[in-house]
């Protein structure tokens, strides 16, 4: 049996659905599960944030989902949390491919998923966002800028795509165009405060560009009030 957490599901055909997973051990699989009929349906469980076990049958990428369970209670999200969990669904769908299978981003997940639900705060997504990237391998270097010094507290850093974190010296004129090292050094140890948030944030969204394409993400749109994804 497998593991894993529904991203999204949409009707496919014939009281049938086609499910996006994310699968433990296996990353991103896409499967279609026949929802059953009104004694043993299987729609309740076919949710989002709602841990199950499951077979999977196939040889193509689109799978067939068998033997479905809840393994446990669905992870109680609501409002902030709530948004953001669709928030990091749509991240994954739109990142990965069934091709890749970024197999260690499960627990991540999970891990994110159960955070958010105890006390919600937006360090969750960003170190979420910052393990995909890892995961996709696009993430630069946060130990080393590209002379292999170290990236310090102290410094002061610009983004450049192809080669990671550069030593600049800031100033008044150029200050939106640098990160700080304080700020580089906390996601790296996973030790952000709220004087980070503002400035992860807008690293995060400069990294995700690339994979993301123009397209707006839904979850951003929906919810461009609350909270700030």
């Amino acid at each position: 049996m497998e593991r894993g957490y529904v991203l999204h599901s949409r009707h496919f055909r014939d009281g049938s659905v086609i499910v996006n997973l994310l699968v433990d051990g296996k990353g991103r699989v896409d499967a279609v599960a026949r929802l059953g009929g009104a004694k043993n349906s299987i729609r309740s469980i076919i949710q989002p944030f709602q841990p199950i076990i499951f077979q999977l049958q196939g040889k193509t990428d689109l799978k067939n989902l068998k033997q479905v369970e809840a393994a446990s209670p669905a992870v109680p999200l609501t409002g902030d949390c709530l948004y953001s969990g669709l928030y990091l669904n749509e991240l994954l769908i739109r990142c990965l491919s069934v091709q890749h299978s970024a197999e260690n981003l499960f627990f991540d997940y999970h891990r994110t998923l159960i955070a958010m639900a105890t006390e919600f705060n937006q360090s969750q997504l960003r170190y979420f966002e910052h393990a995909l990237l890892k995961e996709l391998g696009t993430m630069p270097s946060l130990d080393f800028d590209p002379s292999d010094a170290p990236i310090t507290a102290s410094g002061f850093y610009r983004l450049e795509q192809d080669h990671g974190f550069t030593p600049v010296i800031a100033t008044a004129f150029n200050q939106h165009r640098f990160f700080t090292g304080e700020m580089l050094v906390a996601l790296n140890q996973r030790t952000l405060t709220v004087e980070h948030y503002l400035e992860a944030k807008k690293l995060m969204r400069q990294l995700l560009a690339p994979v993301l394409g123009d397209k707006p993400l839904h979850s951003r749109t929906l919810f461009a009030k609350k909270p700030k994804l």
